[in-house]
């Protein structure tokens, strides 16, 4: 990553509209430069902006104050979503390697990852986040991290955390109107539970539940790694309404109130106490009762979130969350309020503060509150999605370097080839004509003997015809000297 890059994390809350800049130190922690906070014109319900040109003043607003706080330009944030249109489901796909005996690695992971993001959903929707839950290789199941091992085949069984394409695409409207760029949207209780969760406390397994203002966010972790998530649309506004309700006063005294004096266990505030809500119609409240409002709706919620918590299935041995509950967000500073959680769950609950992986100076101290754990949260997601964004363009090199060596390799091999075919064929050539002359040679001797043949039959033949001329004179001489020898006889 570059040195002194910023990264801006943008909250876009019901009741209001952070954006912190963020950047690292060389220890690997988080500083913070600055930040801004505003708040919507017009209040987002359950997680759903109503208006997008009220909401894309809010963020300009926020970003604004961020710019001059942190004294920086702010251009790309990363965006959280949350909101009643989130669902999650499980999936398992896997791919084929062509190659077993190679090592698995990281892009192997990538390319059955992409190929689950382009699964075909239901109308509408789209996959905000595929989270990786086992691998498999060959009949190898129940892996965590399977780069290293060598096999054919790769599954694997993801969560997929699942939005509507309407409410993605509103907000990254939102975004360009306020004249920024979204780098990427990310669900907000993950990346309130990178601010605020250790990690022995998502190995061991625990329970992230941040209380927003208009929705609770769950998310479970166990062995690291995220293995649900969903989206409650009820949280700390829902309170207000009720004390506004309740005692007929406005929505700012109804905040104040539940602020300031609001407890979610009403044993342990005593029946004596009063207070008294300023205004034309000044009302006084008895913070028993208050706190007995308070009380319903936080076991409303906290019941809910229970109901996910079991539906993950806590209970048998391997999902046991040892960590037990880690509350965040406004509404876990309520009094009282981990209390009222320990006795619904029977889990060991605490409220967890964004200044883990925090260095702040004496100037933001105001910052290590659960209220900003979100913002904060999305900083650290910005660094990671710079950090996968750098991995992914190294796969990219590594396989453009790859193709490129494949190339020239087989460019090699064809001129190698080329090389070796025109050997072998001047060599074909060569024997042709070898033969050829083996042929001429071997004609021209057949000739040779045949002239040899011929004089050696004429030679034969004149022999003959003297030996023939020979005894015919031998003959002659013999009859000439016998006739002599008769004709001696008869003078006798």
């Amino acid at each position: 990553m570059e040195s002194n890059k910023i990264y801006v994390g943008l909250d876009i809350g019901t009741t209001k509209v952070v954006a912190m800049v963020g950047t690292t130190n060389r220890n690997g922690k988080i500083q913070i430069l600055g930040y801004g906070v505003s708040k919507p014109q017009e209040k987002i319900s359950k997680g759903v902006a109503m208006s997008l040109s009220k909401t894309a003043t809010a963020v300009m607003q926020a970003t604004d104050l961020a710019r001059r706080s942190a004294d920086v330009d702010i251009k790309e944030v990363m965006v959280g979503i949350s909101g009643q249109n989130i669902s999650t489901r499980t999936h398992s796909d896997y791919i084929s390697r062509i190659s077993p005996e190679k090592l698995i690695d990281v892009d192997d992971l990538e390319r059955l990852k992409s190929q689950v993001n382009a699964i075909t959903l239901g109308a509408g929707e789209r996959i905000i986040h595929a989270l990786p839950q086992y691998y498999k290789v060959d009949s190898t199941s129940d892996i965590k991290d399977p780069i290293g091992m060598v096999g054919g085949r790769l599954d694997a069984t993801y969560h997929l955390v699942i939005g509507q394409t309407s409410a993605i695409n509103n907000v990254n409207r939102t975004i360009e109107m306020a004249n920024l760029k979204a780098i990427d949207i990310t669900l907000e209780p993950i990346a309130s539970a990178e601010a605020v969760l250790t990690d022995d406390e998502k190995e061991g397994g625990v329970v992230l539940v941040d209380i927003g203002g208009g929705t609770t966010d769950v998310a479970i972790f166990k062995e690291g790694i995220i293995r649900h998530a969903a989206v409650i649309p009820f949280g700390g506004a829902i309170i207000t309404e009720d004390i506004q309700s309740a005692y007929g006063i406005n929505a700012k005294y109804a905040e104040e109130v539940k602020v300031t004096f609001g407890s979610a266990w009403p044993g342990e505030i005593p029946e004596n106490e009063i207070i008294t809500i300023p205004g034309k119609n000044s009302k006084e409240i008895s913070l028993k009762s208050l706190s007995k409002i308070i009380h319903s709706r936080v076991s409303e919620i906290i019941n809910l979130v229970h109901n996910v918590i079991k539906s993950y299935g806590h209970e048998d041995v391997k999902n046991k969350l040892h960590e037990g509950i880690v509350l965040t967000g406004g509404g876990s500073q309520m009094q009282h309020i981990v209390h009222l959680v320990k006795y619904i769950t029977g889990m060991n609950t605490r409220v967890g503060y964004p200044d883990e992986y925090l260095v702040l100076d004496n100037n933001r101290e105001e910052l290590r509150v659960p209220t900003y754990a979100t913002s904060i949260g999305l900083v650290m997601c910005a660094i990671e999605k710079e950090k996968e964004e750098q991995i992914k363009k190294l796969l990219a090199e590594k396989q453009k370097k790859k193709e490129e060596e494949e190339r020239l390799k087989k460019q090699q091999e064809d001129l190698l080839r080329q090389q070796n075919e025109e050997t072998e064929k001047e060599k074909e050539q060569q024997l042709k004509y070898e033969i050829k002359a083996k042929e001429k040679n071997n004609d021209d001797d057949y000739e040779e003997d045949d002239e040899e043949d011929d004089k050696k039959e004429k030679k034969k033949g004149i022999s003959i015809t003297i030996r023939s001329l020979g005894n015919k004179i031998k003959g002659y001489l013999n009859t000439f000297n016998k006739k002599d020898e008769d004709d001696d006889e008869e003078d006798e």
